[in-house]
């Protein structure tokens, strides 16, 4: 991968941050990095299985692990000392498949010498797990192949990217057709100034390189996806003084955010006058099932929602958990609500499209 001076520096700089200054998350001096959003009783269950070293060097911004992983493969952005993998690893199953990439080698190495012990602990006969020495922004040299992965996952990492426009275009190379990158992270509410992006305190603790909300919607139309959806938001405090004079001026809201590889998506909700219903088959959420911060579907409740929610469920992994009636050949005209950003930190839920 070519890379800039600058770019090396602050990989550099992140590489000492996480793999030196850092030993545990009680090192840390801001609120960005720690979880902010209730994790699923999934992963509840499977986290006392997970061993102490994995989860005490845990920085991650929220809790990242969508349903419906079984039998899946799955990526991890940053995956640190492994405790998301080792998390997947359990809910992927035996026939899965769980690939951590990292670039800070102190951390890849509480990783690693546990993939037989895992293993063990979950009962398989073999490890489901692997991990790599590397830059996310370049996975192509990691030999991980084009539309070869059903699920991307992030946590708190993105924004530590010095050239993010060609992580998430790795992530939507990589991603199969109906594939899902679902992330935590931290966003801004305005573009960071200059004289802070390089600040290694700041960009360590994930606030100099949090990209602002609308610069992310604009990358992530370019790569073809102009709908991405919030799951969860929380307001980021910051804790130390010096910092807060540094970078007070600017609000900060950890996200957690999914977005799908689909042919078509369009840059606004249009009604199509097609109607989802829930099936209730998926195992770990019988009832309910979550799409966004403005999507519960319950069991059997039908429910009218846009075209690129309706293709966000009919052509990914939940298909055969849904009924979707209409084929989109009816135009309607558009939904009168719109899709929030998150950046005020609330977390709605309705029925209705979007």
């Amino acid at each position: 991968m070519t890379q800039t001076t600058d770019e090396r520096a602050t990989l550099v700089q992140i590489q000492d941050y996480y793999g030196k200054k850092l030993n545990s998350s009680e090192d840390l001096r801001t609120g960005a990095c720690c979880s902010s959003d209730a994790m699923p009783e999934t992963v509840r269950r499977v986290l006392p299985l997970i061993d102490s070293e994995i989860k005490d060097r845990f920085y991650g911004c929220g809790s990242p692990i969508p349903l419906e992983l079984s039998g899946r493969t799955v990526l991890d952005l940053g995956c640190g000392t492994g405790r998301d993998v080792y998390i997947v690893s359990k809910l992927v199953g035996p026939d899965g498949r769980v690939i951590g990439v990292d670039m800070t080698e102190e951390q890849l190495a509480v990783a690693t010498r546990h993939v037989e012990t895992q293993a063990k602990r979950f009962g398989y006969d073999k490890p489901n797990t692997t991990f790599h020495n590397g830059f996310i922004e370049d996975l192509r040299a990691l030999d991980i192949e084009d539309e070869s992965v059903d699920v991307v996952i992030s946590n708190c990492v993105l924004n530590l990217s010095p050239d993010k426009p060609r992580v998430f275009s790795e992530i939507f190379r990589v991603l199969k057709p109906g594939g899902e990158l679902y992330f935590s992270d931290v966003f801004a509410d305005r573009r960071i100034p200059e004289s802070l992006v390089n600040d290694p305190v700041l960009r360590g603790e994930c606030l100099s390189g949090a990209m602002y909300i609308d610069d992310f919607r604009r990358l992530l139309a370019t790569l073809g996806c102009p709908d991405h959806r919030v799951t969860a938001a929380s307001a980021v405090p910051i804790h130390d003084p010096a910092i807060q004079a540094k970078i007070g001026m600017i609000d900060f809201v950890s996200l957690t955010i999914r977005a799908f590889k689909l042919a078509k998506m369009e840059d606004a909700c249009e009604d199509y006058g097609q109607i989802a219903t829930y099936l209730g088959t998926i195992e770990e959420s019988p009832h309910t099932f979550v799409l966004d911060d403005h999507h519960t579907f319950h069991v059997g409740r039908p429910v009218l929602v846009c075209g690129n929610t309706a293709a966000m469920l009919e052509e990914s992994r939940f298909a055969k958990h849904f009924t979707i009636s209409g084929d989109g050949s009816t135009h309607f005209g558009r939904f009168e609500s719109g899709s929030t950003s998150g950046m005020d930190g609330e977390v709605t839920s309705g029925e209705s499209c979007c």
